[in-house]
């Protein structure tokens, strides 16, 4: 079976199990992911928001578009990589995703990358972060590569955040052009 379609069956999984149905009935649909299923690194951010929602795919939003911009001065572009997140129904109001609700949705997550099987999942954001490295601060370990138990994570700020606060935009593509080093040491 191909990983696209041990992907589309984990999706249906995730609607046939009913995660998060409080999410799931304000939400306009699951939004599972995106990209190359064969990618060498998977971006993974918090929850969708209202673009999001309305498209059915991850990061199209502003901070999507920073993404994107930040993909093409490392010579990438979304077809080469998988983008997701890791609570797939947007949280009302753009409300920060509650612990339940990440911890819900993470068994489906740990198998989408398990199928996906990347050499570097990049974090965005603290809540994403949080999910694989427990106890650690965005602040002190953005743009550091962590190894745990096989798996090379590399931290980095939420574009959504870069955005609004000019010193971390600053910093998060300061941290983006590490990826081409840090992916050519795994």
């Amino acid at each position: 079976m191909s990983k696209q379609i041990k992907l589309k069956t984990l999706k249906t999984k995730i609607l046939k199990d009913k995660v998060c149905p409080e999410l799931a009935a304000q939400g306009t649909q699951l939004v599972f992911g995106d990209g190359n299923p064969e990618a060498q690194i998977v971006f993974i951010g918090e929850a969708p928001g209202k673009n999001e929602d309305i498209k059915g795919l991850p990061f199209v939003g502003a901070a999507g578009k920073f993404l994107d911009e930040m993909l093409a001065t490392i010579n990438l572009k979304r077809e080469d990589v998988y983008i997701t997140n890791i609570v797939k129904y947007r949280p009302p109001e753009n409300r920060d995703p509650l612990p339940e609700e990440k911890m819900a949705f993470l068994p489906y997550l740990q198998q989408q990358m398990a199928i996906i099987q990347p050499k570097l999942i990049i974090t965005l954001g603290r809540h994403s972060m949080e999910c694989f490295m427990p106890g650690m601060k965005i602040s002190d370990v953005h743009g550091q590569p962590k190894s745990i138990e096989g798996q090379v994570y590399l931290p980095l700020f939420h574009p959504a955040a870069a955005l609004y606060n000019g010193g971390l935009r600053k910093t998060l593509i300061e941290d983006f052009a590490t990826i081409p080093a840090v992916l050519a040491t795994l």
